[in-house]
């Protein structure tokens, strides 16, 4: 008796948990941003594949494509230290460097970073 009054609990305790923590996220699927752009292209946080994957898969390495483009977050995950890694597209639904139609992003990093700016609404 004692251990399922005891694995009742736990199992309140983990769903609270968990539910609490997907609530206190202020970035949710579907949230809409845009490039920002960063000196020499050194994209700390945005994590675009490296040069030579990218003209393997037959892309064409140009960053400057990239600034400013608007992209779409299509799914979020907590890694295991609490960071929250998104995964974006284009808006356009076109690829990235015409080679990767998503790319993961350390969200919060990324946007404290300016890496992704909040569009300007009209």
């Amino acid at each position: 008796m004692k251990k399922n009054i005891r694995f009742a609990i736990a199992l309140i305790f983990f769903t609270v948990t968990l539910y609490s923590q997907n609530i206190s996220s202020p970035i949710a699927v579907g949230d809409v941003f845009v490039v920002g752009a960063v000196e020499n292209n050194n994209y700390t946080y945005i994590n675009f594949p490296k040069p030579n994957i990218i003209i393997k898969k037959g892309g064409f390495v140009n960053f400057k494509n990239v600034v400013g483009k608007k992209v779409v977050v299509t799914s979020i995950k907590e890694k295991g230290n609490g960071t929250l890694v998104a995964t974006i597209q284009l808006t356009s639904k076109r690829s990235f460097f015409k080679s990767h139609k998503t790319v993961t992003v350390k969200i919060k990093e990324a946007i404290e970073h300016k890496e992704l700016l909040k569009p300007k609404t009209s």
